[in-house]
């Protein structure tokens, strides 16, 4: 018997027969970490424990303290709530499993129309298996006989069916769990007895692999943990985000609203608006002083432009159309074509590069119904959008300046904590490796300049260029991703823009398509998610509020509020005939920064008592002193 050679991560080299499993190998360093192990990674692939080793290799062992536990757990408690499912309601059909960030989902094709009611029932099946802590067993068949096994009706899954016929593989992988076999590649945990710290949180519909012309299935979502206190802790920040849903605090906050007769449209109201409003302005001025050019293209675009650019032959499906006077349109889904169409306007020189073109653009792409959700998927949006147009040498400096741009901006929302992710050649592209080379080592160099961290997203760029992707995390631990700057050899080539070199040959711009919001609905969504509605005072539609105590303070009231609106706040009086308590409750639920109280006392003096939102009262204060105060707030965007 042949001899397998193990290293393990402090070097040291244990040896097992070959055909030996990884378990195996595992008893040999101790009984406590075979007791605690799960999976393992060899020689850089994850896999069961119960897998033979044949070959010399690196070994490191998972348990539940490791970071790639918690996706092998979600893997495998995703087959034990299949397992539970199909038990409680007989005649589901399986589908996939996967796992998803933070969670996992199962989809299901079942004549029981399942709902959160049946929660409880499933978890307590679930439960019941993990206790009967059932041995998970992994198997090889020829993929022709899983077929067969499959089709036949005492085993009957059209859907594992379909996916094996469409595979290559000469063999497929199953994991047994008692009475429950299921297609999967793995791998999963030694057995259910190390799955107990999970949650069902939702179902809603979903179309077989995405296709609305498949059958609509029904989709469990759920999450599962290693530790019963990181659940607890998910759990927990999951009903913080329910508090803080966009689409409910918008409505309480009169910031906007949807309707069924204009689906992923936003009816905006003042509030809203005036939100929406200072984004736009507070990032029109950021962009004029670093020489960008705001400029303004057509909503409705004749479709030839954007058959030339590429984009019909890609996003034909998200694009909305339409034809006047025998001539086909595009509703504008994307400004790049546009921006390029106001470049050609004139010879340019390697002298006028960079030109960097703004557009606060509205964009319009027909997103399936389904996938619609407040502002965070919308059909009808605004692009903090922008094009620079430079030279490959120029690619660097642009990108570096943009990359200080975002940090500036993002630490001002209270954003500091940023991933970047650096997407580098994907297989199927345009443009020589040379342009690669340098597009890449460019927004590398980038990043240094703004010390910026990355990790690399590889084979993840444009078929056009490389890029950057910059993603937040929010006051509850969420990832959002928002910004993103691209490097595009091809846009402006394929559309006919040109400069002329300083030797007087011409050549197409290097195109960088770049946002710091992506879009401002999007962004606004993920503002009022962070802060839970309660916007700090430089951004908030509505900065002050004026109480009158009674109808005798009215006119004094007024005067205060004349003055405030002329210093340039966002002020409005309370003017309603009801008890100031009743109003300093709604200035609270309503989330205004500041309250100002005026009484007889105070219209007597010529000052004001001021209260500030989750302080309290502040005292009396002369409405001079007050506004130095705000000003101060808004100037170094504190609240």
């Amino acid at each position: 018997m042949s001899i397998v050679k193990v290293t393990l991560p402090n070097n040291s080299v244990l040896e097992v027969e070959s055909g030996a499993t990884v378990l195996d190998a595992v008893k040999k360093i101790g009984p406590g970490l075979a007791k605690s192990a799960i999976a393992a990674i060899y020689n850089g692939k994850e896999m069961d424990l119960s897998r033979t080793l044949h070959e010399d290799g690196q070994l490191r062992v998972l348990t539940t303290q490791n970071p790639e536990a918690v996706e092998i757990i979600r893997h495998s408690t995703a087959h034990l709530m299949a397992m539970a499912v199909t038990e409680l309601f007989p005649g589901t059909l399986l589908t996939i499993g996967p796992i998803i960030e933070n969670g996992f989902y199962y989809d299901f094709d079942s004549p029981h129309k399942f709902s959160p009611d049946d929660f409880p029932a499933i978890e307590a099946k679930m439960r019941d298996f993990a206790k009967a802590d059932l041995p998970v067993v992994r198997s090889e068949k020829p993929r022709s006989e899983a077929i067969a096994y499959y089709k036949d009706p005492a085993h009957r899954e059209p859907y594992k069916v379909e996916m094996m016929e469409e595979w290559t593989d000469d063999s497929v992988s199953f994991y047994q769990q008692g009475p429950f076999g299921d297609l999967c590649r793995g791998p999963h945990v030694p057995s259910t007895g190390k799955l107990g710290h999970f949650k069902l949180l939702s179902v809603a519909g979903a179309y077989w692999r995405g296709d609305e012309k498949r059958p609509m299935l029904q989709r469990i979502y759920a999450t599962a943990f290693t530790s019963k206190d990181d659940l607890e802790k998910h759990l927990f920040m999951l009903e913080e985000a329910k508090k803080r849903d966009h689409r409910k605090v918008g409505k309480e906050l009169d910031y906007f609203h949807m309707e069924e007769g204009s689906p992923g449209m936003v009816f905006w109201h003042a509030r809203g608006w005036k939100l929406y409003s200072t984004l736009m302005e507070y990032i029109r001025q950021k962009l004029s002083r670093r020489g960008y050019q705001e400029v303004r293209t057509p909503e409705v675009v004749e479709k030839n432009l954007y058959v030339k650019s590429g984009h019909v032959a890609n996003y034909a499906d998200l694009m909305f159309f339409t034809e006047s006077e025998n001539r086909e349109f595009v509703i504008k889904p994307m400004n790049c074509p546009c921006h390029v169409e106001i470049f050609k306007q004139g010879i340019k020189s390697f002298r006028d590069l960079p030109v960097r073109l703004s557009e606060f653009g509205k964009c319009h792409r027909n997103e399936l119904a389904g996938a619609i959700h407040g502002l965070m998927r919308v059909r009808g949006f605004t692009q903090d959008d922008a094009h620079i147009f430079c030279t490959v040498e120029q690619i660097a400096d642009e990108v570096a300046d943009f990359c200080k741009l975002l940090q500036e901006i993002y630490a001002e929302f209270g954003f500091t904590d940023i991933i970047v992710k650096l997407a580098d050649r994907p297989e199927k592209r345009v443009g020589s490796d040379d342009a690669w080379d340098k597009a890449e080592a460019a927004l590398s160099e980038a990043c240094g300049r703004a010390n910026l961290a990355y990790v690399m997203n590889k084979g993840d760029g444009a078929f056009y260029g490389p890029k950057l992707e910059f993603t937040l995390k929010d006051s509850l631990g969420r990832h959002w991703q928002c910004g993103t700057i691209q490097v595009d050899f091809n846009t402006a080539d394929r559309l006919g823009a040109e400069y002329v070199a300083s030797d007087g040959s011409k050549h197409a711009p290097v195109m960088l398509h770049r946002a710091v919001f992506g879009s401002l609905e999007r962004f606004i969504a993920i503002l009022i998610e962070n802060f839970g509605g309660d916007l700090p005072m430089w951004m908030n539609p509505q900065q002050v509020r004026v109480l009158p105590v009674s109808e005798k303070t009215l006119e004094y009231s007024r005067e205060v509020n004349r003055k405030l609106l002329d210093a340039g706040y966002l002020s409005e009086v309370d003017e309603r005939n009801d008890k100031i308590g009743f109003k300093i409750r709604e200035g609270e639920r309503e989330k205004v920064p500041y309250l100002i109280i005026l009484g007889e006392k105070e219209a007597q003096s010529g000052k004001i008592t001021l209260r500030k939102r989750k302080t309290g009262d502040l005292g009396a204060f002369s409405l001079d002193e007050a506004m130095e105060k705000f000003k101060l707030e808004v100037s170094t965007k504190g609240g």
